[in-house]
């Protein structure tokens, strides 16, 4: 089981050091086609597309990440002032919630990425990037967000256990 877990935090690691890559990357090549556009008048043709796609995988590769370091933009405002039993039931209903979008998401997600496989779809543009290549991070970025979400059910309903024994 520590096997797996640091395996887990390895592949998370290395998600976020992409994700800087890709970002840094994306910065780059934006200011790069923003000169070559504004300056030489002459745009590249890869820049929107290939930007386009990273821009899905930072969102789906770095949201499994964010969970894990609990980082996603909350309102705790109300969750603040309820007793602590009703804090840990709103994790367990958020995480299962959570859960249940991501297998779904990942679910169609796969299907996206099999067709455009099977039916060797590519982007209409002279670049005619393979469309299984996008649309193969949405499952794989919802898979390990769905496993991120797990510590958030099983902590509350460690938690109502203890309570229940103890009481």
């Amino acid at each position: 089981m520590t096997y797996l877990l640091y395996s887990w935090s390895r592949l998370l690691c290395f998600f976020q050091a992409t994700s800087v890559f890709v970002l840094a990357f994306m910065m780059l090549s934006v200011c790069y086609d923003s000169l070559m556009r504004y300056v030489f008048f002459s745009p590249t043709s890869w820049s929107l597309e290939i930007n386009s796609f990273l821009l899905v995988y930072l969102a789906v590769i770095g949201a499994a990440e964010t969970q894990s370091k609990d980082a996603h933009i909350r309102i705790t405002f109300f969750e603040s002032m309820m007793p602590p039993y009703i804090q840990t039931l709103s994790t367990l209903i958020i995480s299962l919630v959570g859960i249940s979008f991501s297998i779904v998401m990942a679910w169609k997600g796969g299907v996206m990425a099999w067709q455009a496989a099977e039916y060797g779809e590519r982007v209409s543009s002279g670049f005619g990037t393979p469309l299984v290549l996008p649309y193969a991070l949405i499952p794989i970025g919802f898979i390990a967000l769905s496993v991120q979400f797990l510590p958030g059910i099983f902590k509350p309903v460690m938690q109502i256990f203890k309570a229940t024994k103890s009481s």
